[in-house]
């Protein structure tokens, strides 16, 4: 097979970067195409899509970028453009995998032009701030890659070629290599956590495979919540089991473990059927190397690993999740009126609750119980079960309930 990949960077500035890029992935049997971000100078050769080409998809001008004496806001203009263009040749099927290099300047656009490429299509931005707390979780794409550029702030030499010429063969490797979805199974997205706290998806996972449907399970711990959400706003699912929400705890909490703003938001606006339940909603997971906000001091914690600690929210704060959910649930559903049903385990929401266990606090659940009883209104639906979320009665509920939606039409059959 031989694939081509879509080369994107300011060819004024990085022309030879760019094209040692290109040479590599030739030289490995690949096809390329470029296309010129620049806005002030000009690429030393011809380039397939030119800056001019770029910002004329944005609805505007390389002249009119330059008159805005303002690098952020001319950047942005390219940001649209580059985005616009790519999404278009991206549906004409003229490029299979896509790499772009950059600064802070060229990483900002990267990421846009990222965004708007599906699941699938092979992502690769080589970049001075990879890694880098600079990016914010929502900047990503759930499958993008990201390779630092070290030693590649101006010019080529042995160091920022070790990076270039992996970044370009793992481009055009995953392009060759990339598994295209040939069944067409109807996809069902999930949430949860590792099976030392919720188990459900054990039980859920080969009841809905029996069922004819495909389950993709997110780890609910900021990266796979953010995977998450960008799938469901593609509409890539056709019902979502969105059973782990720790992440919006952690968004309301200030901790960096969060999935971004838009949490428990995107299946509802893309109009999806919901099933949503508070799994792991009783804890506040903090980054190893966050300092902990100061009202938050007087509470144990647990270090889960170098990477993670852990602390409880208190009833309040609990309270305050419950109503967050109720709120976040109803605006997404309000326009597409696509149904929501909540299910409430009332006996424990991860298996760390459990009599006897580190996190038991039958005072808090029964006070997060009462405030989701008050929060989830018509016409979102609440179902309370008289059992603990790894229960089997609480997949079995969950089973029940999507086999009725698929009986009504409201979920495709497999």
């Amino acid at each position: 097979m031989t694939s081509t990949i879509l080369i994107v960077g300011t060819f004024d500035t990085k022309n030879d970067e760019l094209q040692y890029v290109k040479s590599v992935i030739i030289d490995q049997g690949g096809k390329a195409l470029t296309m010129d971000v620049s806005v002030l100078g000009d690429a030393p050769h011809p380039t397939d899509y030119s800056k001019h080409d770029v910002a004329k998809s944005a609805a505007s001008s390389i002249e009119a970028a330059i008159a805005c004496e303002d690098e952020n806001k001319a950047m942005q203009i390219m940001a649209k453009g580059a985005s616009e263009l790519v999404s278009e040749l991206h549906l004409k099927n003229l490029f299979n995998g896509i790499i772009i290099l950059g600064g802070t300047m060229g990483t900002d656009l990267a990421l846009d032009v990222c965004q708007v490429l599906p699941l699938g299509v092979p992502k690769y931005v080589v970049s001075t701030v990879s890694f880098s707390h600079l990016i914010p979780p929502e900047r990503l794409s759930p499958d993008i890659q990201m390779i630092l550029w070290a030693g590649g702030l101006y010019g080529l030499n042995s160091v920022c070629k070790a990076s270039l010429s992996q970044a370009a063969g793992a481009v055009l490797g995953a392009a060759n290599a990339v598994e295209k979805n040939t069944d067409n199974k109807p996809m069902i997205g999930m949430t949860s956590l590792g099976s030392s706290c919720l188990s459900y998806m054990k039980l859920l996972k080969p009841a809905l495979d029996a069922r004819g449907y495909e389950t993709a399970i997110f780890h609910a711990t900021g990266m796979g919540g953010m995977a998450f959400e960008k799938i469901a706003s593609q509409g890539g699912f056709v019902c979502v089991m969105d059973f782990a929400l720790p992440e919006l705890g952690n968004l309301l909490a200030g901790s960096v473990v969060n999935a971004g703003n838009d949490r428990l938001m995107n299946a509802g606006c893309a109009g999806i059927p919901q099933l949503v339940a508070p799994g792991c909603l009783d804890l506040i997971d903090f980054a190893g190397w966050q300092d902990i906000p100061e009202r938050y001091l007087d509470r144990p914690f647990h270090a889960h690993n170098r990477l993670i600690k852990s602390s409880a929210l208190n009833n309040e704060e609990r309270r305050e999740t419950a109503r967050e959910i109720g709120k976040r649930l109803t605006e997404s559903t309000s326009q597409s009126r696509s149904p929501a049903h909540v299910l409430l385990p009332v006996q424990g929401i991860e298996e760390w609750d459990k009599p006897g266990e580190p996190a038991h606090d039958p005072d808090g659940l029964a006070a997060f119980n009462d405030e989701m009883r008050s929060s989830i209104k018509d016409p979102l639906q609440l179902t309370e079960i008289d059992a603990h979320i790894n229960d089997q009665a609480f997949a079995d509920k969950a089973l029940e309930i999507f086999d009725q939606w698929v009986e009504d039409g409201i979920v495709a059959r497999a």
